[in-house]
């Protein structure tokens, strides 16, 4: 015999407590691995307002990064870029709340957001290389952690 939610006693006699009625059970595809897309889910906010800030910097105070315009990979004015960073960062940060809430459009766009901001980011390397460097091997991170998780989220409301 075995407990259900209409009071029947289970198999060793005794009957379900009240937490067993009302605990929500996890799927059995759900695994410990969903900590990585709500770090991946984090990790996109917190890249992209530093993407922003980054952006911020570069549109108001030209004269901040040290490089002149024909020592960067692709030579655009800094305000260009700024502009670039800050519009890489306020989506990031919008998808970053989204794959936290399992949405599966927005693992897709986080991904997708991930590499153009590794791209952007490699292209920037000479005015910010290791701040650029980091932001690169993070944008990895979160790859790798929304393409393999990244529907586990899904299951918990966040």
């Amino acid at each position: 015999m075995s407990d259900t939610t209409q009071g029947r006693v289970s198999a060793t006699g005794a009957s379900p407590g009240p937490d067993a009625l009302t605990r929500p059970r996890a799927s059995a595809t759900t695994t410990a691995w969903v900590g990585w897309v709500i770090f991946a889910g984090v990790m996109m906010i917190m890249l992209g307002s530093f993407q922003a800030i980054e952006g911020l910097v570069a549109i108001f105070d030209d004269t901040y990064y040290l490089v002149t315009h024909n020592g960067l990979l692709v030579s655009a004015d800094y305000t260009v870029w700024g502009w670039t960073h800050l519009a890489i960062g306020v989506l990031m940060v919008v998808a970053g709340f989204a794959v936290m809430r399992g949405q599966m459009w927005a693992r897709a766009v986080g991904v997708v957001l991930a590499v153009i901001s590794a791209l952007v980011n490699l292209a920037f390397l000479a005015a910010y290389p290791i701040w650029s460097t980091i932001i690169i091997a993070l944008d990895v991170v979160v790859i790798y952690a929304i393409v393999v998780h990244g529907s586990e989220a899904k299951q918990y409301d966040l």
